[in-house]
């Protein structure tokens, strides 16, 4: 799973036992090394999926790390590209990346629970960062998000969709996050990392609630289920006046 630039398993365990926050501190320098990074697949099929929709004005890559989604905005967005983050190590290593060709890039240190924003963005994006927040602080950020789009923004996200139950993904999924349970009911400061909580049709309600139109949008690169349905799906939720 790891390449020998990757973390080592005493690395991974102490990380694992910090804070979120300080725990990403800590890999930051290696997370380009891990699986834990966006592949690029999915950062194309997105900037594909939106394309159509664009272009945009400025942007937004919430939850950013270490900034692989903001080469997408950079494609779509023609006045600026901003990515935001908690983690000061996350952003010292999107800082040492090569800044994509296109708008300007800056990177602002923010919890996604307090955006310090105007409603200055017409495109927000996100990768991977969504097992970081509990199902009850979903309004919240969705909120959030809203509160820094121009009327007509989008918030775009890509979903994969849930692996078959009984299927070995699925026993995967499951064993991490009941083991993420037990760390988090024994030690402290938390860890908060699940992958089963970020269910589409709750997200879809949630979006709703917080004055958002969504649309669902097939990303044909990953397949389709036995069932015909996509494997993965762009999220495309319009902030509604």
């Amino acid at each position: 799973m790891f390449s020998p630039e990757g973390p080592t398993l005493r690395e991974l365990a102490v990380q694992a036992l910090s804070s979120v926050e300080r725990g990403y501190d800590l890999l930051a320098p290696k997370f380009d090394h891990t699986p834990y990074r966006t592949p690029d697949r999915v950062l194309d099929a997105v900037a594909s999926g939106l394309a159509p929709l664009g272009p945009f004005g400025r942007g937004l890559d919430l939850c950013c790390g270490t900034g692989a989604g903001v080469g997408v905005l950079a494609r779509l967005c023609r006045d600026g590209v901003t990515g935001a983050d908690f983690s000061a190590g996350m952003l010292s290593a999107a800082r040492a990346h090569p800044v994509p060709a296109g708008p300007e890039v800056t990177w602002v240190r923010a919890d996604a629970r307090a955006l310090p924003f105007g409603p200055v963005f017409d495109l927000v994006v996100s990768f991977g960062a969504f097992g970081h927040f509990l199902p009850r602080e979903l309004p919240g950020l969705f909120g959030q998000v809203r509160s820094v789009l121009r009327p007509g923004g989008r918030f775009a996200f890509p979903v994969g969709a849930p692996p078959r139950p009984g299927s070995p993904a699925y026993w995967t999924l499951l064993g991490f996050d009941a083991a993420m349970r037990v760390r988090n009911a024994l030690w402290r400061p938390p860890f908060v990392m699940y992958y089963r909580t970020f269910r589409l049709g709750d997200v879809g309600r949630e979006l709703a609630r917080a004055g958002f139109r969504t649309d669902l949008y097939a990303l044909p690169g990953f397949g389709s289920r036995p069932d015909g349905s996509p494997r993965a799906r762009l999220v495309v939720a319009r902030r509604l006046p």
